[in-house]
């Protein structure tokens, strides 16, 4: 859809549609603004999707204080951890089990979500069969559309005196070598490698700690 088409749909909703005027809630705070709206709507007519797909709640002023959470940490730039753990299908119906379990293993329902160090889970993406890995997950996810198409929220923070501006998350294990993917060094061969090795790893496991809890 052009803009100029979009723009035209979002002025009539607004001027003929009340839900899709911006308000203020309880607490003062405009909500959601037209275009925001508008967005959602369109996106549920073009994939036949259910409404709880566009609720991405995780707003700009969310995303810096991640970044500065993340920098206070010692890691400019990053926002979360994430990875993906497996939960039992006590009842899976024995016509999938091949599907959904790894060798004579119990069939497993895959999570991938992304962390924050309060163990909030910013995303979560739930269903994936068992037998997949986590590079399997990360292809059907829908966690970095908004990257490969270009509409990530920018970002400016400098690391060794380079500017960047994306976001990253830390990782473990077989991930692929994204950018927006940091990871421990296998083999540090120096004091620095060590020290970073070191609290990347303590720092990743904020994602397990809110998969122990759940």
């Amino acid at each position: 859809m052009n803009k100029e088409l979009f723009m035209r749909i979002v002025h009539a909703l607004l001027e003929n549609v009340p839900f899709f005027r911006q308000r203020r809630d309880a607490t003062g705070r405009f909500g959601l603004s037209p275009l925001q709206k508008c967005t959602a709507a369109v996106r549920l007519l073009a994939y036949g999707s259910a409404a709880d797909t566009v609720d991405e709640y995780l707003r700009l002023e969310d995303l810096q204080r991640l970044v500065n959470i993340g920098e206070k940490r010692g890691f400019p730039g990053m926002v979360g951890s994430i990875d993906c753990m497996h939960w039992e299908w006590k009842n899976c119906p024995t016509t999938w089990k091949g599907q959904y379990a790894r060798g004579s293993g119990k069939p497993t329902i895959v999570l991938e979500a992304v962390v924050s160090q309060d163990l909030w889970i910013w995303h979560a993406f739930f269903g994936p069969p068992g037998t997949l890995n986590d590079i399997n997950v990360l292809v059907r996810s829908p966690v970095f559309d908004d990257i490969f198409q270009g509409r990530a929220p920018r970002l400016e923070y400098v690391v060794n005196r380079h500017m960047y501006k994306l976001a990253y998350y830390f990782i473990y294990g077989i991930y692929p070598k994204w950018s927006t993917f940091i990871q421990s060094i296998l083999h540090p061969q120096d004091p620095k490698a060590e020290l970073f090795a070191r609290i990347q790893e303590a720092t990743r496991k904020d994602v397990e700690r809110a998969f122990g809890v759940l």
